[in-house]
């Protein structure tokens, strides 16, 4: 018996993504396995933790050197981050 209704799984991944309406939280995970390769390894490893909510990413950091760096490089970062999702992830950025 032949199935005429086969679709690829890659598809049907997405239209499940799509029904679920977990585009964004897939993105936000994404950044945050991303920030090493955005920030490189020691800024990475400064950073406690990485919280996003309604379009705002905050960060908490161990290294007030670190904060004042980001703070003056704030607006590249934001763009840096909406290119890599494609999407408008973060507007904002609040560093702790």
């Amino acid at each position: 018996m032949k199935r005429n209704n086969t679709q690829p799984l890659g598809e049907i991944l997405k239209e499940y993504v799509d029904v679920m309406h977990i585009s964004s939280k897939l993105k936000q995970s994404r950044l945050k396995d991303q920030w090493e390769f955005m920030l490189g390894k020691n800024a990475a490893s400064l950073t406690k933790k990485l919280i996003i909510k309604n379009k705002v990413l905050y960060v908490y950091l161990d290294s007030s050197v670190l904060r004042n760096e980001l703070l003056m490089m704030r607006e590249a970062l934001i763009n840096r981050i909406n290119e890599v999702a494609g999407e408008e992830l973060v507007n904002k950025i609040v560093l702790k």
